[in-house]
């Protein structure tokens, strides 16, 4: 057994509910990849130890939603923007606030501490970049050449140079002492989501939705590669320690690239969702991700992990062909200039004058951090005094679970949310381990059970059908188990697909609202909802879409199934958001003299929504008290619907 546990490459680590609303950014400390801090729409900044589900402080003070947050090199501050641009950051040793800062017009949408002094950088949708002098509360410069928001920055290790990333498909590398751009790579075809340099040499890496890594000589400026296979867009890209290979963070996958020549050394999968963020540690990979108000951790073992051998990427990545050694070129990649780190710190540096006075001063003082967990921050964020400086810098590896036959499968886990495929058709939580520490967010689950939308495995199939049975099956009787349910699901499959097809065809010929109508006639949720993905994202409502789908959010919001909870709630909330103004101030409107059937007409549909919605409202309200995201997500609805309380 103990050999046994050795053999997974990826597990999830934990699930737990880390905020009263949903959660809209989270960062790492990439020094000890023990440390995780989390914004969300309540305003607050929870600090965390990965792997522990009880949050060791809320730092508080913002007024809108945290949109972006980072920890500094030594993982003793933590800085956090919010949705209306202003800028805090906290010392966390001494659990107070530091500094605020204001400037940005629009949501933050990154931040960046200095390597070596007490300087910040910030990005924002006002397409704006700005370096701060934290000691100074003031900017020192601003940077500006982006046409769109700017998602993502970095320092070069030796702290001279600032990258962005933009959504105008462009990386932008700055001077910092001059204020003004070194160069501009524009071979992204789309927004491109993360950029990183190179720990050691002149060597840039930026990750785009366009599925792409491209990889940036800082000599040449010149493109030395592109790494392709990626099936969705980029989301967190890191070096290894030693710089010789790059993991790529995307949906549900984990991919190790080499370059020069350009090659895929593994692919992993990894349930993580949508990755936010990606540390290293005792060669272990940690990856984080949210979904609503709650966290999911895994982690990879780098270990077994190949970092050498791969294909040669040509256009698709051929994770199984063998690699002929590139010749060496001794004018390459092993000549390329490294970083001269200074050897003190640049603290008494200034990159120019300060530009802009920070406001509010006030604000500081409102701004507390709330220690829920005095043992573990006294471990954690000791004083300055201590020999020890933590999180430690050997710190234990995260130990795998045993083994089941599975890659991904929880042990550690405080409050398992969206479960991972122990097997087939299982679709309860597991339940906490015996060592990990009582979670209150974990004890109650009163709801009824939920079959995730992101599970791995099909429903309502018994792994036990496709193993042999006690006595020994000829080939014959196991091809006949492994096809057991088979044609059942091919039928319900080309049904769906016909029905589809069939929905296709009279959108095309008659529009949206007789469309929906015909999928609401099949009786099949799977049709509407599919139809309701559609519609969402393009703002296709009208008010005759809304009298045909609001009967139907019913069964929805109440369904097993979490996707159909997940476009039930969406499509509520966007009636809400955009109908239920017109609504209201239609049947409250005084009665026109005269006839007008436009009117008329108008006046029933908005009673008939409106009815609907009453009766959304009660199931809302039962829906808001469960505990855990799907209630979150309900509580949000409650409060949007509250209006309807006081309609006649």
């Amino acid at each position: 057994m103990a050999a046994s546990s050795t053999t997974k490459i990826a597990w999830r680590l934990q699930e737990f509910e880390a905020h009263s609303s949903s959660i809209s950014c989270l960062a790492l400390g990439k020094s000890s990849g023990r440390l995780l801090a989390t914004g969300g729409e309540d305003c607050r900044v929870n600090i965390w130890a990965v792997s522990k589900a009880n949050c060791i402080m809320s730092l508080t003070g913002h007024k809108n939603p945290v949109e972006s947050i980072h920890f500094n090199v030594s993982e003793e501050q933590v800085v956090a923007g919010s949705q209306s641009g202003s800028i805090r950051v906290w010392d966390l040793e001494a659990a107070k606030i530091l500094r605020t800062l204001m400037g940005h017009k629009a949501n933050i949408t990154s931040l960046g501490f200095h390597p070596f002094g007490d300087f910040l950088a910030s990005s924002s949708m006002d397409t704006n970049i700005k370096l701060w002098d934290v000691r100074r509360k003031g900017y020192v410069f601003r940077y500006k050449g982006h046409t769109q928001a700017v998602r993502s920055l970095a320092f070069s290790p030796d702290g001279k140079w600032l990258a962005s990333a933009s959504d105008d498909c462009t990386v932008k590398l700055w001077d910092l002492a001059q204020g003004k751009t070194i160069t501009e790579f524009k071979s992204h075809t789309a927004a491109v989501n993360i950029v990183q340099f190179h720990p050691n040499e002149y060597l840039l890496a930026s990750g785009s939705s366009d599925r792409t890594i491209k990889l940036w000589d800082l000599e040449k400026f010149t493109m030395i590669g592109s790494l392709e296979g990626d099936t969705t867009p980029v989301r967190c890209i890191c070096f290894s320690p030693d710089g010789s290979c790059l993991y790529s963070g995307a949906t549900d996958s984990l991919r190790v690239f080499g370059w020069e020549p350009d090659r895929c050394f593994d692919a992993v999968p990894v349930s993580w969702g949508k990755v936010s963020d990606l540390a290293i540690c005792n060669q272990q990979l940690i990856g984080v991700s949210h979904q609503l108000s709650s966290v999911s951790s895994y982690v990879v073992d780098l270990k077994r992990v190949k970092k050498s051998g791969g294909a040669v990427i040509q256009g698709i990545i051929q994770d199984d062909q063998p690699l002929t050694e590139p010749k060496k070129d001794p004018k390459g990649a092993a000549l390329r200039k490294n970083y001269e780190r200074p050897t003190t710190t640049c603290r008494s540096q200034r990159y120019g004058e300060r530009r802009s006075p920070s406001e509010d001063e006030a604000d500081e003082k409102l701004s507390s951090a709330e220690i829920h967990n005095a043992e573990d921050y006294k471990a954690i964020f000791q004083p300055k005094s201590a020999i020890s400086r933590t999180p430690p810098k050997m710190s234990e590896p995260f130990p795998a679970p045993p083994e089941d036959g599975e890659s991904s499968t929880p042990t550690v886990i405080s409050a398992v949310k969206r479960p991972s495929p122990p097997a087939a058709g299982t679709v309860s939580s597991s339940h906490p381990a015996p060592t990990q520490p009582p979670v209150t967010a974990a004890k109650s689950k009163p709801q009824l059970k939920i079959i995730s939308s992101a599970r791995n495995e099909p429903i309502g199939l018994n792994v036990a059908d496709f193993l042999p049975v006690s006595a020994p099956l000829s080939d014959e009787e196991a091809l006949t188990q492994m096809k057991k349910g088979h044609e059942t699901m091919c039928v319900m499959l080309s049904s769906r697909l016909k029905n589809l097809q069939t929905v296709r065809g009279v959108w095309t010929r008659d529009g949206i609202k007789i469309a929906l109508d015909t999928a609401v006639s099949m009786s099949d949720p799977s049709i509407v909802v599919d139809i309701l993905n559609i519609i969402n994202p393009q703002s296709l409502w009208k008010l005759d879409v809304c009298m045909t789908v609001l009967p139907q959010l019913d069964k929805l919001l109440q369904s097993k199934y979490e996707s159909y909870i997940q476009t039930g709630c969406t499509s509520l909330k966007l009636v809400m958001k955009h109908f239920w103004t017109l609504i209201s101030d239609t049947l409250k409107a005084t009665p026109s003299v005269g006839v007008d059937i436009t009117r008329e007409e108008r006046h029933q549909k908005c009673r008939v929504c409106c009815k609907q919605l009453k009766n959304l409202s009660n199931i809302v309200k039962n829906k808001a008290t469960q505990v855990g995201r799907h209630g979150s997500t309900f509580k949000e609805l409650q409060l949007l619907m509250a209006p309807l309380d006081d309609s006649p």
